[in-house]
């Protein structure tokens, strides 16, 4: 899954050939030194990464919204494109109407 989503131009800016699988800080399975499940993944950039994981210039609501945005777009693609990981669980649940 991660190499999928790392040949992915940036789900937020559309920069191509930086991209890296950006985990959700959120929830879905992310703890204490654990990072969230693979399904859980944005394709980011590694400057939009690093702004949404340090996060000197926006909220925290901002920053998980400016995941959830590419993280959809992320999940979209992929699957539009029929490269979905066989091994790796949609996250139908997680989505909504909200993009």
């Amino acid at each position: 899954m991660l190499q999928v989503v790392a040949q992915l131009p940036c789900q937020h800016c559309g920069l191509e050939g930086q991209t890296q699988a950006a985990h959700t800080n959120w929830g879905h399975g992310k703890g204490r030194g654990i990072k969230a499940d693979d399904n859980m993944v944005a394709a980011l950039c590694q400057t939009c990464h690093a702004e949404i994981d340090q996060g000197a210039h926006m909220s925290k609501e901002e920053r998980q919204e400016m995941w959830e945005r590419a993280h959809f777009k992320t999940v979209k693609l992929i699957k539009a494109n029929d490269n979905w990981p066989l091994n790796v669980p949609y996250p139908e649940s997680y989505y909504s109407t909200k993009y």
